[in-house]
């Protein structure tokens, strides 16, 4: 009798002990009866979900009411079921998601009309290397491969001028918005500055070890930046002719340079595949933009948007200022591209060394025209190919320097509507906003 009574005992101070265990988890007494008790079974591991009820290791998001598919679906805080889920719970109690699929928006691109040409100037005598367009939209004017600049009537494309002094490849222009001064560099390693009023060079910025290929005016400060085959971009005061600062970084030829009102008020772009961006006023770089795989041969500042876009073979890349966060690729034009525009429409162009042009939507990255350029008659085929290219003050014309020597001026289709001409567009998974 005293064992089974002992026996009792022992299994109802082992019940008490396991009561204690739950309902004092947390103090020394619940320890000290957790060992008199001895060793228990392990029981299957419990997730609370959020009523507080416990459930297995697997749970199903219930649908909500009114949904007509039996699959799970998650509701978010404003009342949109965006995904399917299911919630797998570890054994802590851990929630760890095991499948999401959500539902991506894509923007639908805005419509733009067709481009086609206009008109074609023939006068060079070398491929067209570098256009300017005059701030008043009067004329617009254009450096060759035969050393010379001249300057065209925007109306009717009638020769007005031509400006002789550079002794090789004129390689970039700039007009100053506002000092009667047009600005030119070439690969004989001379930057020069011409007046307009007596048609003359008044000054010169020597300091440049090989071929100047880009040149580029700061829209607010009388400042004057270029960069070519030595690597570096100089910095030089428009009016003391003194160099300010060697922006020095690069690994090979500086092939295009775009300053802006604020920071990074100079951008570059090189052979050895980056993009950097430039403190002016301590001269040194801000950030290095590492994502080309092959040489970067264009920029292109957006004209109301603080972004910009740089080109290399077969891709394009939008970047957001200040920082340099990328912001999307486009993709598609699969040529070494030459040149790049855009204006304020939203409209931005391409222009490939075969003579390629895509037409883009700045927003989207949606590609809605590509069309090739013809040579004129004479040329060989292989002359087909973009070297330089700007719009206009008005957005609606794009002057094209190409390697058959001639310029060739585009308009969009005025007769164009969208019922005419729909969009071919498509969302897809694969090419998404950053």
């Amino acid at each position: 009798m005293a064992t089974a009574s002992a026996m009792t005992d022992q299994a109802s101070f082992k019940r008490r002990a396991m009561y204690a265990i739950d309902d004092f988890e947390d103090t020394a007494l619940a320890k000290r009866l957790r060992l008199r008790a001895g060793p228990q079974k392990p029981e299957k591991p419990k997730a609370s979900t959020a009523n507080g009820s416990t459930s297995n290791a697997l749970v199903r998001i219930d649908p909500p009411a009114g949904s007509s598919t039996g699959s799970p679906v998650a509701t978010t805080a404003n009342g949109l079921h965006q995904s399917t889920a299911l919630a797998r719970f570890n054994a802590d109690g851990s929630q760890q998601r095991a499948l999401t699929r959500a539902n991506i928006t894509q923007p639908k691109p805005e419509w733009h009309p067709p481009w086609k040409l206009h008109r074609v100037v023939a006068g060079h005598l070398g491929w067209v290397r570098a256009l300017a367009v005059e701030p008043d939209n009067q004329w617009f004017a254009s450096g060759a491969g035969d050393r010379t600049i001249k300057i065209w009537d925007m109306a009717s494309g009638r020769l007005r001028l031509t400006l002789t002094g550079h002794i090789s490849t004129v390689r970039g222009l700039a007009v100053s918005p506002r000092h009667p001064y047009l600005f030119s560099c070439g690969e004989d390693k001379m930057v020069k500055c011409w007046d307009l009023e007596t048609n003359k060079v008044i000054r010169h910025y020597h300091g440049h070890l090989s071929g100047v290929y880009t040149l580029s005016l700061h829209p607010t400060l009388d400042v004057l930046v270029t960069g070519g085959r030595d690597g570096v971009a100089r910095v030089w005061d428009m009016r003391s002719r003194s160099n300010i600062h060697v922006l020095s970084g690069h690994k090979q030829t500086v092939t295009d340079v775009k300053c802006q009102e604020g920071d990074p008020q100079v951008i570059t772009g090189s052979l050895d595949a980056t993009v950097r961006l430039w403190d002016l006023a301590a001269g040194k770089t801000m950030g290095v933009l590492t994502h080309h795989k092959k040489g970067v041969r264009a920029l292109a500042i957006h004209p109301k948007e603080f972004t910009f876009a740089s080109a290399s073979t077969n891709t394009i890349k939008q970047w957001k200022c200040p920082e340099g966060a990328l912001m999307q690729n486009f993709s598609g034009h699969n040529a070494i591209i030459n040149t790049l525009a855009v204006n304020e429409d939203n409209v931005m162009v391409s222009g490939g060394d075969d003579g390629t042009m895509s037409f883009w939507d700045w927003k989207t990255g949606y590609r809605f025209q590509s069309l090739n350029s013809i040579a004129q008659p004479g040329s060989l085929e292989a002359e087909a190919g973009l070297m330089s290219s700007t719009f206009d003050h008005t957005g609606l014309r794009l002057i094209c320097g190409e390697a058959d020597k001639t310029i060739k001026i585009w308009k969009p289709d005025d007769e164009a509507t969208p019922e005419n001409y729909p969009m071919d567009w498509k969302p897809s998974l694969g090419r998404q906003k950053f």
